[in-house]
């Protein structure tokens, strides 16, 4: 079995590495947002890396979202009125939950931890997701579109999502075809309680880079193509491309946040019901 090096450790490599890829295509490293993906993580993990001042995590199902976010946000408020905690890092939290603090990207981060959705999204589920989740990635049908309208009215409040788009084409993936998503974003500019935010797209299950390359550069074109078309309300400024294996090509490609998660906790455990 391999042992893992220190989470601090694993953390500031992969933070140079972004880094590096975002000064590679001619942009700051402060303007690439990383999702900390924590499916596989241990809740200690998460709260380590708080305590780095990493402010986004991202649940690809809706439970385990709704869960982690509730005892992440306890654990910070219990933290937060301990003596033993430092004045720096006592004074980071008070300081982000009092504001709200806006990222580069423009999404509302309501205290110091923001969560993002990134799984599929069953529209039975869309009412509880929009209670923990800042950003939803994975949009990708009017019907869903609709239904987190509805849910968003009843609660009056504005969800920021991104379209998913499926620019390699493959069957298994979710996400809308690449014709339809300037059709969808136009839905989405139409409904009271929704911003569309942006795009997100997975790679292709392949190991030729040149292809992954192709599938980002895809969803890179499409973006700006609809970015001009003034979606958003002139908001339309997130792509979310890249992964673990993959985030430094999505990045050259343009890609403002990418969504990293065994680079930072380790490989797929093994669960009972999979």
């Amino acid at each position: 079995m391999t042992t893992l090096a220190p989470l601090k450790h694993r953390y500031t490599e992969v933070m140079e590495r972004v880094a590096e890829a975002a000064r590679s295509s001619g942009r700051r490293p402060e303007d690439i947002l990383v999702v900390a993906v924590t499916k596989y993580a241990e809740l200690d993990d998460v709260r380590e890396l708080i305590q780095f001042g990493h402010q986004d995590f991202g649940e690809s199902r809706v439970q385990q979202l709704i869960q982690r976010a509730a005892i992440i946000k306890e654990m910070i408020e219990r933290q937060r009125q301990l003596p033993g905690v430092s004045a720096e890092h006592a004074a980071a939290i008070e300081s982000l939950r009092q504001r709200g603090a806006m990222d580069r990207v423009g999404v509302n981060v309501e205290g110091p931890v923001r969560w993002h959705m990134i799984g599929h999204l069953q529209r039975n589920k869309v009412r509880k997701t929009i209670e923990a989740a800042r950003l939803i990635h994975s949009v990708d049908s009017l019907r869903l579109v609709e239904e987190i309208q509805a849910a968003a009215f009843k609660k009056d409040i504005e969800v920021d999502v991104l379209v998913q788009v499926n620019c390699s084409g493959e069957e298994q993936k979710y996400g809308c075809a690449v014709a339809a998503a300037p059709y969808l974003c136009e839905q989405i500019d139409t409904m009271v309680h929704l911003r569309v935010r942006g795009l997100m797209t997975m790679a292709p299950l392949t190991d030729d880079e040149g292809e992954i390359r192709r599938s980002f550069e895809r969803c890179s074109d499409l973006f700006q193509e609809i970015q001009k078309r003034g979606a958003g309300d002139g908001k339309f400024n997130i792509l979310s491309m890249g992964m673990t294996h993959d985030f430094e090509t999505a990045i050259e490609c343009g890609a403002n946040v990418v969504r990293i998660g065994s680079a930072f906790f380790g490989d797929k455990k093994v669960e009972p019901d999979e």
